[in-house]
């Protein structure tokens, strides 16, 4: 049974999909819609949302299409790399983390404009259901959530273009427009559907929108400096960048070098396996790089303490718990370690290979010459490694004691 809405704010795209959606809440619901478009670096104009909802009769002041590129890397994309989160080895997050900051921005619209609902376009099957609603829920647990692919019977190609023609929704194919299911941001683009549903099956060359192929790209490597200030990257060969600026730099040297493509088969939050190919230029410099201004800044054990928090931090992200007090947690612990990661790190970006050929901290470097050196020194004692090396054999020398008593 549906519940009686008032205003509904969807999260629009302008795409053939959510315009079905906008007309199927406007005849289902009898509602007022609202959209929001969030410019998160996805590289498409957005302007053509607002003419298009326009069309579909949303009054102007129901459209919002907000630049939130820069709040995106800042507070979400930075704060997860700070964790190196990683998800089952591979995937770097680039579609789960932008839900959040979506789904916090549409219901803060919803309370602007008085909505009683909240709606969006993710399937019944996916893992994007249930990021959104779980982020709408954490901000106004009050909001009436309306998932239409769980509602509707337009379960199949035919069916919605069909609807759209019935209901006079332009379905004019975009210029170029790839044929796979894709979602971008400026982290990433992610394609699924169509020949990889087959985990045994290459996907073609041209399926790839934005990296060179590794063969193809440049033949001599490139050099670069990364500058690095509590665990985050703020300049790139001495140039102070912004958040974004600096994403948006990191990804056009990884694309020139054909680095960050994947080709995963990956465990949904909702069960069932999936195969997707991601490409995570700027990502993949940038997971390269902390690593390594970590590796000389970061104690030992803090640091073996932090890739513990690894896989739940980033199976947190990736089942939809952002807003989570586990996540909030975590965070904290992350973010008190990144005080010491301070310093600049040196890499080679070569065919597909990011190679680390340099790091130095002048405030907190933790690698001391005089104690690792192959030469000569004056500060270690190589004897005291006898002691050492004996008390941590030594539950190993009681149990064979213990075994050759026995005879075994």
């Amino acid at each position: 049974m549906k519940k009686n809405v008032k205003k509904v704010v969807l999260a629009y795209s302008g795409g053939l999909d959510t315009s079905i959606i906008l007309k199927w809440l406007q005849d289902e619901y009898h509602c007022e819609v609202v959209t929001f478009t969030a410019d998160i670096g996805q590289g498409e104009e957005l302007e053509p949302a607002r003419k298009k909802a326009i069309e579909l009769g949303i009054k102007p002041e129901n459209i919002f299409i907000e630049d939130l590129k820069e709040e995106f890397v800042k507070d979400f994309v930075f704060p997860m790399f700070r964790a190196n989160a990683i998800y089952e080895g591979e995937y770097l997050l680039g579609t789960s983390i932008a839900r959040p900051l979506i789904a916090k921005r549409q219901a803060q619209i919803a309370a602007l404009t008085g909505a009683d609902a909240v709606s969006h376009g993710a399937t019944g099957k996916g893992n994007d259901q249930v990021r959104f609603e779980i982020g709408y829920l954490a901000i106004n647990a009050d909001l009436t959530i309306i998932a239409p692919w769980r509602e509707w019977d337009l379960n199949s190609r035919e069916k919605l273009l069909a609807y759209a023609v019935k209901n006079g929704i332009n379905i004019e194919k975009k210029p170029g427009k790839s044929p796979y299911s894709m979602d971008a941001n400026l982290l990433h683009i992610s394609y699924e559907g169509l020949v990889l549903e087959d985990p045994n099956a290459e996907p073609d060359e041209d399926m790839w929108r934005w990296t060179t192929s590794p063969q193809n790209a440049p033949d001599i490597p490139e050099y670069i400096e990364l500058e690095y200030k509590n665990g985050d990257p703020i300049a790139l060969n001495g140039e102070t960048l912004s958040p974004a600026s600096m994403l948006t730099r990191l990804n056009e040297l990884g694309c020139k070098h054909g680095i960050g493509r994947i080709d995963i088969v990956e465990n949904r939050f909702v069960g069932m396996k999936s195969r997707g190919c991601y490409e995570t230029p700027g990502g993949s410099i940038m997971l390269k790089a902390h690593r390594a201004i970590e590796s000389i800044t970061l104690d030992r054990e803090a640091a073996h303490f932090k890739d513990s928090l690894i896989p739940r931090y980033a199976s947190t992200i990736y089942n939809g718990f952002w807003f989570a007090p586990e996540r909030e947690m975590m965070q904290a612990a992350i973010d008190k370690s990144q005080e010491s990661v301070n310093g600049t790190v040196k890499l080679k970006l070569y065919k597909g290979n990011i190679t680390v050929v340099g790091r130095d901290s002048k405030t907190n470097n933790l690698f001391n010459e005089a104690f690792c050196t192959f030469e000569e020194d004056e500060v270690y004692n190589q004897k005291d490694a006898e002691g050492f090396i004996k008390l941590n054999a030594l539950r190993f020398i009681i149990s064979g004691k213990n075994k050759k008593a026995q005879g075994r």
